[in-house]
């Protein structure tokens, strides 16, 4: 069993990388070695050292296997292999998709979800998101209370689960941006609830973030957020269509975290100094995954600006055959 032994002060921090790279093996425990004082962290037997030391753990230690979903819920045989594989959870709250098949067993499936999360207090099923305000539709299958804090990255996120969407599939993402823009003046279209302008203020300082979002709900939740994470004195709240309400020429940095943000390039193009940094999301589509980069320097072009692209990064798979992806940019 192969374990990457760590001081005691750097584990959580190798903790978290190897989990973001999918090396961690999640069925042992950390286990501190009593003759070297060592934390020994498990990894997968196909992880490739690199920069870290491999051993052969000794004394490896194990999980108690957990019940699964299939094992709690009372429903016939066949229906259980329908059940869903996984679901996500947002601070008390758990949010889970069902197929059309099991609809009549949602609130069955909701109870045992609790019992498997004793934490948590309400079950949602989620039905989709749409429109521009990205509504969830989603209903209570188990519980009441769909008001909740939610804690990542060392921020924490107030938000009603049943009326705010929260993606964690691009945790890695909004890990990266929240070591950027120390110093700097950040203009953040399509901000939510501080999805990236939170971490960015807590863990970065800037001098100034702008957060912009037009759905009302969200823009309370953004301003209690900001609160919580006591950044008051770095995040500007704005309420307000991007269109609109974006300032011009005083970004050193501009976030465009909306996946369908294409007909605001050019606003966040002219909110960026000379020499600013564009971070720029977009699904697209495998076969045409250099459009981004060609949307960015169209924009720029119609404006008289240059623009040099820094690298452009899948962040995870939106749809079958259709990629997020994210765009960083400099223009001058």
């Amino acid at each position: 069993m192969k374990a990457v032994p760590v001081r005691i002060e750097e584990a959580e921090n190798v903790r978290q990388k190897l989990l973001l790279d999918g090396a961690l093996d999640k069925t042992r425990k950390l286990v501190k070695n009593k003759k070297n004082g060592f934390v020994e962290i498990p990894v997968k037997e196909s992880f490739a050292a690199g920069d870290f030391t491999l051993i052969e753990q000794e004394k490896p230690e194990y999980y108690s296997p957990k019940k699964t979903l299939a094992d709690i819920v009372d429903i016939p045989a066949y229906e259980k292999k329908l059940l869903p594989s996984g679901w996500q959870i947002l601070g008390a709250i758990i949010i889970v998709s069902l197929r059309k098949e099991l609809e009549n067993r949602k609130y069955e499936i909701g109870k045992a979800l609790l019992s498997l999360y004793p934490r948590c207090r309400t079950v949602l099923l989620d039905r989709g998101i749409s429109g521009k305000t990205r509504q969830p539709s989603r209903e209570i299958i188990a519980g009441e209370n769909t008001e909740t804090i939610h804690r990542e990255n060392g921020c924490l996120f107030k938000l009603d689960a049943m009326r705010i969407m929260y993606s964690q599939g691009n945790l890695a993402e909004k890990k990266r941006m929240s070591k950027l823009g120390r110093g700097e003046t950040v203009v953040d279209m399509f901000a939510g609830i501080g999805y990236f302008s939170i971490p960015m203020a807590v863990h970065s300082r800037p001098k100034k973030i702008f957060a912009i979002e037009i759905n009302p709900v969200a823009f309370d939740y953004l301003k209690e957020n900001i609160r919580l994470n006591k950044v008051g004195d770095i995040i500007e709240p704005v309420s307000g269509d991007c269109a609109m309400v974006t300032p011009r020429g005083i970004a050193d940095r501009v976030l465009m975290g909306y996946l369908d943000a294409y007909e605001y390039l050019e606003h966040g193009i002219r909110a960026l100094l000379p020499g600013g940094i564009l971070h720029y999301h977009e699904a697209v589509p495998e076969t045409i995954e250099s459009r981004p980069v060609g949307r960015i320097i169209e924009a720029a072009n119609m404006q008289g600006r240059y623009v040099e692209i820094i690298k452009m990064r899948r962040i995870k798979k939106y749809s079958p055959g259709v990629w997020h992806v994210v765009v960083d940019a400099r223009v001058d």
